[in-house]
């Protein structure tokens, strides 16, 4: 186990957290150290993103310095304490959460390509380590710039550069902090919240960090109780529900069916493949522990970094005016650009916050325009000043896209996708719903009972909670069972949050904030989660895959977003309820708690289990390719001396990769590129959806000729794609009848026990006789 490791980078990591609190205090009405972290990678990263189109290496040091100039000036200004405020819990939570993501990845390290996207994930990490600028080449098609959002692969490699760490134990180390970091982040913020509204800031914190770093969807519980009760197994069977997994005994459990719930109909996707029917449903316990470091969860910390944001404008009083367009055009447009970069399907999330928070904000919206707007708008309530609340909202998220796509640009430019949108798409039913969000649906409702009876009256609550069931009931016969679960949500808490009143609540705790009013901030993370589960009902993103992607995608957002909010409004019932409704709450959150963590207990005991089936050797290592040794051991040593090539040199190997690495089939992964960082004339087959079906069948066809072409042919291409290693081993000589080796200008680099490096003679390849008209690249 490489402790040396562990310790440094843990060491950095906590270094970035106190050189991030006095920027994250200047933004934030609090101290801010739960979200110092992403605020001081924030930093780190747009410097590096935008310096690095010109030289990258310089760029992630200037990063650094401008981090640490500008928190020291801070703290010159204010006269900070060398340890402030709020650092040393905030420092505590990151460093149980690394150490828990590292002891996960330490007994399951492997870098593999089934399973999810590893291959795709380490690539970019090493081609980004490579690269002397932005936008780094693709590592699956060779002389092009990325097409792909690589905005958390970028921040892991300025880690990896800054650490000096080899790639393969910085993939799982990276992994580690990002998942510490959204666990912080949660934790800080919703502990604010629920203080906020006079609520235990300790408990609230807690509970939202347990929500999004623990908390699983209640699949496992549900399987378990029906192997629990007796004659459950039958009772299943007899409504057509399959027992298999924890329904079928402890023995059974599979930690994947959880992120498979929702499948949809093939039917209803026209031209789609019957399997591509089932959605993804992943929550942040199962995608760490999957072992991906992919956009959609690097991007979950900094999507809570703008709720922060979100957080801070709706404290501000009106007549702050300076700080509340600073923060709406300042910062949030700023982490939006990182977000865009990062995992674009978040990206338009981040104006649907800013959206919510300034229509739901206390303070008036219009405010924020020119006083010459201002002043055309007028005033008054009712219907024309929520109207207008919206229109200034719509204006202000709007102008935070803008500004956002204006702090990515380069991005854009480089990898604007063909992807169009589509609508009316299969719909999930209603118990596909309610096991996957029903650990936040059931809290959200008794929130919003409460709320309610403080609001509207007890006799009005209860008419709104049977109007509810049946509204529920009815959405669900017509098939659009996430509007009957969801729309009371957003109308109640809409109504809510405009409409306030003080409660009758318990005294409020040592460590919260004063008594509050009616819902807050919670309020407007609940309505914008909602938004996002009703919207891919309706609208998807068309792919040939149906709207897997669009959920997938999607619905990791919810659950950061859900774990906030419930978080703070489970804090906020346990405080607020007294007698018996109090003792009948404290069970029902028992239970909730619980029936959440079915998953984890299972799924972290089969994971440490010496039986799993899993890619390792017999220590703990966090050496992502140690298990080459163990599964390829006749590749392994070529792969190596690959990665160990300075430069990006281009190499040919197999293809189209995918998510076997089976030799005999001729399925080579990619692995020789995937792996090494270098890259390749084509991999994956994912640059058919990237780059389009012509391209990629271009690319396919000359990977093809460069091993078994004609010699002229093959000389051709190998000038074109600028080749200069070829790669021939199992997978190769099962595919292809190689005959590239015969070539003059092929030379043997280095033989291995079943692999044969070529290297390309530039020279020889140059005084050849097909290319006395030299060529330009093909696409």
């Amino acid at each position: 186990m490489e402790y040396g490791l562990v310790v440094g980078w843990l060491a950095v990591y906590l270094v970035l957290l106190r050189a991030g609190q006095p920027i994250a205090a200047r933004l934030l009405p609090w101290h801010g150290s739960g979200l110092a972290l992403p605020v001081a990678l924030a930093v780190l990263w747009l410097v590096t993103f935008w310096v690095g189109h010109l030289a990258l290496g310089p760029a992630v040091w200037l990063g650094v310095v401008v981090l640490v100039g500008v928190a020291a000036l801070l703290d010159i200004r204010s006269g900070a304490d060398p340890v402030p405020a709020g650092y040393p819990e905030a420092a505590a939570v990151f460093t149980l959460s690394f150490l828990l993501l590292v002891a996960v990845r330490a007994v399951d390290p492997a870098v593999v390509p089934g399973g999810g996207e590893k291959f795709l994930d380490f690539g970019l990490l090493k081609s980004l380590v490579r690269a002397d600028k932005l936008p780094a080449e693709d590592v699956w098609f060779a002389g092009r710039p990325l097409s792909y959002y690589y905005g958390g692969h970028l921040l892991a490699a300025a880690l990896t550069r800054l650490t000096g760490t080899a790639g393969r134990f910085a993939y799982n180390l990276a992994l580690a902090g990002f998942y510490a970091t959204l666990v912080t982040a949660v934790y800080g913020l919703a502990g604010r919240v629920t203080a906020s509204q006079g609520g235990s800031r300790r408990l609230g914190a807690a509970l939202g960090a347990f929500f999004v770093g623990v908390a699983a969807n209640l699949l496992a519980a549900g399987r378990l109780l029906v192997w629990l009760v007796p004659g459950g197994r039958q009772a299943a069977a007899a409504l057509g529900a399959p027992v298999e997994g924890l329904a079928a005994g402890p023995g059974e459990f599979s930690y994947w069916s959880a992120s498979r719930v929702i499948a949809d109909d093939p039917a209803d996707f026209a031209g789609y493949t019957p399997d591509a029917a089932p959605t993804i449903n992943e929550f942040p316990l199962f995608a760490w522990l999957n072992g991906d470091m992919h956009a959609h969860m690097m991007s979950t910390a900094f999507l809570v970094l703008v709720a922060g944001l979100c957080f801070a404008y709706y404290r501000t009083d009106t007549d702050r005016l300076r700080r509340r367009r600073l923060l709406l055009l300042g910062a949030i447009p700023a982490v939006g650009g990182l977000i865009a970069v990062t995992s674009t399907w978040s990206f338009p999330s981040v104006a649907g916050l800013v959206l919510v928070t300034v229509v739901l904000a206390p303070g008036e919206p219009r405010t924020l325009l020119p006083a010459p707007v201002r002043s055309r708008l007028g005033t008054g309530e009712g219907l024309r000043g929520e109207l207008r609340r919206a229109g200034v909202g719509l204006l202000a998220a709007g102008t935070t896209l803008g500004l956002g796509v204006a702090w990515s640009l380069p991005f854009w430019v480089t990898s604007v996708t063909g992807r169009t949108v589509a609508v009316l798409p299969d719909r999930s039913s209603l118990g596909e719903l309610l096991v996957v969000h029903g650990l936040f649906l059931a809290v959200f409702a008794g929130y919003l009972y409460v709320r309610g009876t403080d609001t509207l009256g007890r006799r009005r609550a209860r008419l709104g909670a049977a109007a509810t069931v049946a509204l529920v009931g009815v959405a669900a016969a017509l098939d659009v069972a996430a509007l009957g679960l969801v729309a009371p949500l957003v109308a109640l808490g809409w109504l809510l949050a405009r409409r306030p009143t003080v409660p009758r609540m318990a005294p409020a705790r040592a460590d919260g904030g004063g008594v509050g009013g009616g819902p807050g901030f919670e309020a407007v993370l609940l309505v914008a989660g909602a938004g996002l589960v009703v919207l891919v009902e309706f609208v998807f993103v068309r792919e040939d895959i149906g709207r897997m992607n669009t959920v997938f995608k999607t619905y990791m957002q919810v659950w950061v977003l859900w774990s906030l909010a419930a978080g703070a409004a489970l804090a906020w019932l346990l405080a607020r309820v007294e007698g018996w409704r109090g003792r009948a709450v404290r069970v029902g959150a028992a239970l909730l708690l619980v029936s959440a963590s079915v998953y984890g207990g299972f799924a972290l005991a089969n994971h440490f289990s010496s039986e799993r089936d899993i890619a390792r050797t017999d220590d703990p290592t966090l050496d992502g390719l140690a298990y080459l040794d163990v599964r390829h051991p006749g590749e392994a040593s070529a792969v190596r001396w690959l990665d160990s090539r300075a430069g990006r040199p281009t190499v040919l190997t197999a293809a189209p990769g995918g998510y076997t690495w089976s030799s005999a089939e001729g399925q080579g992964a990619s692995a020789p590129a995937s792996l090494t960082g270098l890259p390749a004339v084509l991999g994956w087959f994912h640059e058919a959806q990237y780059r389009g079906e012509a391209a990629y069948s271009t690319r396919l066809e000359a990977v093809e000729l460069l091993y078994g072409g004609a010699p002229n042919q093959q000389a051709v291409l190998a000038e074109r794609y600028d080749l200069r290693y070829v790669y021939v081993g199992p997978a190769e000589r099962a595919r292809y009848d190689v005959t590239v080796g015969e070539r003059p200008w092929a030379e043997v680099a280095r033989e291995f026990e079943e692999v044969t490096v070529y290297r390309v003679n530039t020279t020889a390849l140059a005084a050849s006789e097909f290319l006395s008209v030299r060529r330009g690249r093909g696409p």
